[in-house]
């Protein structure tokens, strides 16, 4: 049998006007439109949920290992003659630590030997080492990270300037000698 071959012919192709992309966006945005208007919503009606009760105030956790080394570092920077030492509980309100000692120093070799008392003595009776320490070269602001105590050490501008009590004037204050 012989069979038959068909050629198809090509489809005409369509002349449509070109459109400008602006003209195309402003047909499709009148169809938008018109669709909008043509479908009413019906006004919804919702109705008021119950208020969800107040969660507790999650409960802080005592920290005394924490707190006896803040008492620890003040009193070693008490040591050294530091100014105006203040421990500032910061537990619930930073993730970071729990307790910030924050001290003064006169001149910038006063905060360096400060910072640097309180690491050797540390590390010398409780074999403490910070996670880090920034600024012991300078002295104007030595920070001193033991994880869950952080201690600031400023030179007295520099305190004033930072002002990290006002950060932190929500938190429970102790004033160390």
């Amino acid at each position: 049998m012989a069979t038959k071959k068909t050629t198809k012919k090509p489809a005409a192709k369509k002349k449509s006007a070109t459109k400008t992309p602006a003209a195309r966006k402003k047909t499709a945005a009148k169809k938008t439109t018109a669709k909008k208007l043509a479908v009413r919503k019906k006004p919804s009606v919702r109705k008021k949920k119950a208020p969800a009760p107040a969660a507790a105030a999650p409960a802080i956790l005592e920290n005394p290992r924490a707190h006896a080394l803040a008492r620890k570092i003040a009193n070693l920077l008490s040591d050294k003659k530091a100014v105006d030492i203040v421990i500032l509980d910061v537990r619930g309100m930073t993730s970071y630590a729990d307790y910030v000692v924050v001290a003064s120093g006169e001149s910038d070799r006063q905060v360096s030997s400060m910072a640097e008392h309180v690491l050797v003595k540390l590390k010398e009776s409780e074999g403490l080492r910070p996670v880090g320490h920034e600024g012991m070269d300078t002295g104007q602001w030595v920070l001193l990270d033991f994880g869950e105590v952080v201690a600031h050490i400023f030179y007295s501008e520099m305190r004033a300037h930072y002002d990290l009590e006002g950060i932190w004037a929500d938190a429970r204050r102790e004033k160390v000698a």
